[in-house]
């Protein structure tokens, strides 16, 4: 059951990196391994935007389907992705964003996971172990693009 921690420094603001992460229609663009992404459902409750979404993740010829909910709370700077359904046992990954000062920030990005059967962890884990260590340098990357560096 892999998980991941990291705090990934950035020089851009904290409300920029926020909405970038928030923003998940555009994931296909730059996320590794992610190869579709379809929203079901868009709706605010108490302040916080609620999507459910399909994602498609993977590598050549292999390629899975899967379910989230994305809580996305601006007051907070905080995106929680809670898994719903596909082939994981279960997925749950935490994003925050901590400002420390103009145009800079700390990103930071917490993910665990397993995959529901051993033949498939076997089949897809080192290939998600890897993208997923790259996954806040990938969101780094897209900033550049779109804000400046």
């Amino acid at each position: 059951m892999p998980n991941f921690k990291k705090i990934h420094p950035v020089k851009h603001a904290a409300q920029d990196m926020f909405s970038l992460v928030a923003d998940i229609e555009q994931y296909p663009e730059f996320v590794p391994l992610c190869q579709g992404l379809t929203t079901r459902t868009t709706r605010e409750k108490d302040g916080r935007v609620i999507k459910v979404a399909d994602m498609t993740a993977g590598y050549k010829a292999i390629r899975e389907t899967f379910t989230c909910q994305v809580v996305s709370n601006v007051s907070e700077n905080e995106i929680l992705v809670s898994y719903i359904d596909g082939p994981f046992k279960y997925l749950e990954n935490k994003w925050n964003f901590e400002e420390l000062g103009p145009g800079n920030c700390n990103v930071h990005f917490t993910l665990d996971y397993e995959f529901k059967s051993l033949a498939l962890s076997l089949l897809m884990g080192s290939m998600f172990d890897r993208a997923f260590a790259h996954f806040t340098q990938a969101f780094e990357e897209r900033a550049d693009q779109l804000y400046g560096n």
